[in-house]
């Protein structure tokens, strides 16, 4: 991948990333897709971003009962990443894009 004088491969990704994440399809996935990717993306290094990548792969509706806690995740998606997505989930009386 090679970089663009607007700011480097690192923030085309990011702006992409945070564009599939905003727009994935299940209304309820979105927010906190979206939430997330605007709080933490900028601060995400290259492993971070491979693993939120890796979760905008996984289908909305298995993803949101991993992040509900009604199926079990897979190894592979038990990170740090998903593990931030879940606390917002499970922040009392959450507000979105806050």
């Amino acid at each position: 991948m090679t970089t663009t004088p607007s700011g480097g491969a690192q923030d085309v990704r990011r702006k992409r990333l945070l564009f599939r994440a905003h727009r994935r399809g299940f209304r309820e996935v979105d927010m906190i897709f979206g939430t997330y990717a605007e709080q933490a993306l900028a601060g995400l290094d290259d492993a971070g971003l491979d693993r939120f990548e890796a979760l905008l792969g996984v289908p909305d509706q298995e993803i949101y009962l991993w992040l509900q806690g009604k199926a079990p995740v897979p190894a592979e998606h038990d990170n740090a990443i998903f593990a931030a997505m879940k606390a917002l989930c499970n922040r009392k009386n959450p507000t979105w894009n806050d």
